[in-house]
């Protein structure tokens, strides 16, 4: 009997394949079309449908590289098809069958009304009236994954793409669908899919192979319409078979994870979202059923700006309660880099779109697709009022399996969070047999529960959900030997599995994704723009907050939002870890020169505000603590009297820290000297360059094997020693580097400003650093605090993190002593552990500076690069988190007739202040976010230093909690548990 089952097998997916699939669409007519062809980019529908047309004959080639193409289709639906159900096939010349990577289209009314959206996997038009008069606006966008998979191509930037047609279309015909025989291709396919997962020999497998087998009999292959509803009936008995009462039940949500860019620019992911919308309100009024849910409130802005049609329809879907917004974020950006003032953005300027226009709040995060997770985020998010947390891509670890589906995640500062992400491992669910098996079999929590998620549809490019995959689930619903399956909101979902799992596991620390390490580095333009963005803007909100408080400066509410969404839109996942096009990435470093120029004008007005008109040097200081006698957040003059630095022969010293300079400008020694404790155990600031060519995905990947190639950049084309700095000249292939040393009076932090001249390929620029300390950790500043990694390589787990993320700092440490180094604009590092018989144990550290990747973006971090970075000598964690702080927010010297005083003060040990703004809902209340440092509990206070009526302990949606706080004195004591984060909420 068992020699039966591949000839059934076979059977049934050749007649499926060959027969019934074909026979869906018969009797094609074509339709009479023409044609437009922009020169340039896009235009709004209204006047692509105004343009006039020429005559177009299917099968000419269209479409070079990012050009948009207008078709009009017309005809006549014949009189001998009435009654019958009639649609259009459009078929643009799709030659891959991924949806979002190729050519794609919006289907237009004649009177604007948009239809549905076309696709390799939607090829279909519904047609509603017997007179045909239809626009598609089709996007030419060239295939850059699925012909050349990672080689190197000029196709990602419109200024260097193809200018030859891409594209031939095949068909644009009219033809009759027949439902019963799509009915038909539907059930065989859900049931060859189901058999294929089952246990061989299982008696539910055996009766539906023989149900199929019956179903093929009763099928004439010369006659598939007319025999098709008897062939269903033979399947009926194995399709209303319902589930065993412990079958696995996954909660479907239609979804499109549309990447806000990647292998396309950002003008084309507008026209990508606005398709899949269309496309998926169509479809929801096909299926009642169906539920579609879409993050990003960027994305529903974008479709109210330049698709005001399409938002039409989504925003009446959306009071429905089927188009259902999703995460609660500007963006699903990138965890791991921004700041956590920046991520607290992310939830407001999410949040209050989705409330403002909808009326409703996300009640979780949904992050299916970020590269890594930064143990930060549970707090942030839980602050921010969510109640769960959604991911998948953890399932890509290279190494170590997950051990989790459903659990509590918990970050630095003990907070929790509900999470789950999915056994299927896809955010891209087909509801394939292999899928929900999958779902079944891998889920980890299935002794206690039974429910997982599933977003469904076509994603990355967009696409999202398809009427067969809606057909699935309705056949899924209630099918012995499957998983169920049934749209629900994602609210339901995780209602039922934490009434399921009241005592989950926990996770604890960092979810690092053991993939995508160079993310940390690939395009470093990108990544500096963002910090220096990040920054100013931050300062921007400060001195604009002041000077309204101080001087009755209008605040500019307005511009600093223009600008946190565009600083918000570029954090995006593809966007900051450096992985998209060099369209992409060429506008991404455009547009935060803009905003940097934007907030600096900012900062000039409320400046000028405060300090008045006159000669005095007056010492703007917007760091949480006092420097050169500038109180912290406040403006005066600074104090001069501290020792000056000074350089003779090849020393560097000021006093506090002494810094020797070989001939070949590496650093032997770096001294302590209130201590004499040496900081080195070997020559540091030593540049080395790797081959780096990872097994898969340029950008995004190195692999632990670049280690085992390495060159040392020893030779020294120049090394000049001055009154105040060291300069040093490097030549090495086609590149060439520039460090200049410097040593400020007072401090213990050596400044090592680097420009490079950068033509490599596919290699890895580092710099390294090897610290006399025996770490057994190491401590690298995250959000609103520091994560520990261990220098060890005990486990796999610890061994695949060989590449680390950062953000100002990262600290070795030791009882008694430690060092650090701190950056401008570099988020990469690694730490190995080394003995010797003079040293002992030791522990290097490298900052990971360039990378030259060649795919998507053949010239990934070529021509003029610059970056700064520091060592401080004899750190603790307080003197990494002031260092790396002071670099970032440096001091601003400017002449005015007075200093000012800060808004407010804070006092405690480990406790800084970490953003001063004006309340988004435009009170005048004054903003005050705080936050523990040090990771101990802390107490202190905070110094009131203008008129407040009140205070209140808020969220970071600024919404008031709790009682209002007691002001003695113009003070509110503070006790904050280690890392807390504190919004307080002032009124005058």
């Amino acid at each position: 009997m068992h020699d039966d089952i591949p000839l059934t097998v076979g059977r049934a997916t050749r007649v499926l394949t060959e027969r019934i699939r074909p026979a869906i669409h018969t009797d094609a007519v074509p339709l009479e079309v023409g044609w437009h062809s922009l020169p340039g980019e896009p235009i709004p529908p209204a006047e692509g449908l105004a343009l006039s047309f020429e005559p177009y004959t299917v099968g000419t080639p269209w479409g070079p590289a990012w050009n948009t193409t207008w078709f009009r289709l017309r005809g006549q639906v014949p009189a001998e098809w009435a009654g019958k159900r009639a649609e259009i096939l459009v078929d643009l010349g799709f030659d891959i069958n991924m949806p979002g990577f190729q050519c794609e289209a919006l289907v237009y009314r004649a009177d604007g009304t948009p239809v549905k959206s076309i696709n390799p996997r939607n090829q279909w038009i519904p047609v509603t009236t017997t007179g045909i008069d239809l626009y598609l606006e089709a996007a030419a966008n060239p295939v850059l994954l699925d012909y050349h998979p990672f080689l190197p191509t000029q196709e990602g930037d419109v200024r260097t793409s193809s200018k030859r047609p891409l594209y031939t279309t095949r068909r644009m015909d009219l033809v009759l669908f027949d439902e019963q025989v799509y009915e038909l291709s539907l059930d065989i396919d859900v049931l060859l899919e189901l058999q294929s997962v089952l246990p061989v020999s299982s008696p539910r497998r055996m009766r539906i192979l023989q149900a199929l087998d019956d179903a093929l009999d009763a099928l004439d292959l010369q006659d598939i319409s007319g025999t098709a509803r008897d062939a269903r009936a033979r399947l009926e008995d194995v399709l209303d078979a319902p589930a065993e009462h412990s079958a696995h039940h996954v909660s479907a949500i239609g979804h499109a994870h549309i990447d806000s860019a990647w292998l396309w620019p950002v003008r084309e992911t507008i026209r990508k979202v606005a398709r899949t919308a269309a496309g998926m309100t169509e479809l929801m009024e096909i299926d009642p059923d169906f539920r579609y849910g879409m993050s990003s409130a960027q994305q529903y802005a974008w479709l109210k700006e330049h698709r005001p049609e399409v938002w039409d329809r989504v925003r009446e879907a959306v009071k429905d309660g089927r188009f259902i917004p999703l995460g609660g974020m500007w963006v699903e950006s990138d965890t791991v880099m921004p700041t956590g003032e920046a991520l607290v953005r992310q939830f407001t300027y999410g949040q209050r779109f989705f409330r403002e226009e909808f009326g409703v709040e996300s009640q979780g995060v949904w992050l299916p697709d970020s590269f890594g997770y930064s143990p930060g985020l549970p707090q942030l998010i839980r602050r921010a009022g969510f109640e769960w947390f959604f991911t998948q891509k953890i399932s890509w670890n290279q190494v170590n399996k997950f051990p989790h589906h459903t659990f509590l995640w918990e970050g630095i500062d003990g907070s929790r969070i509900f999470t789950h992400f999915p056994p299927m491992d896809t955010y891209n669910s087909q509801l394939s047999g292999a899928e929900l098996a999958k779902a079944t079999n891998q889920f980890r929590e299935s002794r206690v529960a039974s429910h997982s998620l599933a977003p469904v549809g076509w994603g990355d490019g967009g696409g999202g959900t398809t009427r067969e995959m809606t057909g699935r689930a309705a056949r899924l619903r209630n099918l012995e030997g499957s998983a169920t399956v049934a749209w629900e909101h994602p609210n339901d979902f995780f209602a039922n599995a934490r009434a399921e799992m009241p005592h989950p596991p926990v996770w604890v620390g960092e979810l690092y994704l053991e993939l995508h390490r160079a993310t940390l580095t690939s395009q470093h333009r990108t990544k500096q723009g963002n910090r220096r963005s990040e920054h100013l803007l931050i300062e921007a909100e400060l001195w604009a907050a002041t000077a309204a408080v101080r001087a009755g400066v209008p605040y500019p509410y307005e511009e600093i939002d223009r600008l946190w969404k565009q600083v918000l839109l570029h954090q995006f996942h593809d966007i900051l870890p450096g992985t998209s096009i060099a369209w992409v990435h060429r506008e991404a470093v455009a547009a935060y020169a803009s905003i940097q120029s934007a907030a600096s004008a900012l900062i000039d007005t409320a400046r000028t505000a405060l300090v008045g008109d006159g000669t005095a040097v007056v010492t703007l200081n917007p760091a949480p603590f006092a420097r050169d006698g500038v109180a912290a957040l406040g403006g005066g003059v600074a104090s001069s009297a501290r020792a000056e630095s000074s350089i003779s022969g090849n020393v560097i010293s000021n006093g506090i820290v002494s810094v020797t300079i070989s001939d070949e400008g590496l650093i032997t020694s770096a001294v302590d000297l209130a201590t004499g404790r040496e900081a080195l155990a070997g020559e540091a600031n030593l540049l080395q360059l790797h081959q780096d060519f990872p097994n898969m995905w340029d950008a995004w990947d190195v692999d632990r094997f670049y280690r085992n190639r390495v060159t040392d950049l020893r030779a020294v084309e120049s090394i000049t020693f001055t009154d105040d700095a060291v300069t040093i000249v490097r030549a090495f292939s086609k590149s060439r580097v520039t460090q200049t040393l410097t040593l400020e009076p007072g401090s213990r932090v050596l400044r090592i400003d680097q420009e490079t001249d950068w033509h490599e390929t596919e290699k890895f620029l580092k710099v390294t650093f090897p610290f006399d300390v025996r770490a057994e950790q190491v401590a690298a500043e995250t959000q609103f605090g520091y994560q520990k990694r261990v220098t060890h390589t005990n486990t796999s787990w610890e061994a695949a993190k060989f590449e680390a993320s950062m953000h100002r700092f990262v600290l070795v440490e030791e009882p008694g002593f430690g060092a650090a180094l701190v950056t401008d604009s570099t988020y990469g590092y690694d730490v190995t552990r080394d003995s010797s018989e003079e040293h002992g144990v030791t522990t290097t550290v490298r900052l990971s500076l360039l990378r030259a990747p060649r795919f998507p973006d053949p010239e990934t971090d070529q021509g003029h690069q610059t970056c700064s970075y520091g060592l401080v000598i004899g750190a603790s964690v307080a003197d990494a988190t002031e260092a790396g702080i002071a670099m970032n927010l440096p001091a601003r010297v400017v002449t005015g007739a007075h200093g000012f005083d800060p808004l407010v003060s804070l006092t405690g040990e480990g406790l800084l202040i970490s953003s001063v703004k004006l309340a988004d809902d435009r009170s005048g209340d004054v903003i005050v976010r705080l936050y523990e440092s040090l990771g101990r509990r802390a107490s202190g206070t905070l110094h009131l230093h203008t008129d407040f009526s009140s205070a209140r302990t808020a969220s970071l949606l600024e919404r008031p909690e709790g009682s209002p706080l007691l002001l003695t004195d113009a003070t509110i004591p503070l006790t904050l548990t280690p890392f807390e984060v504190r919004t307080l909420r002032l009124t005058r």
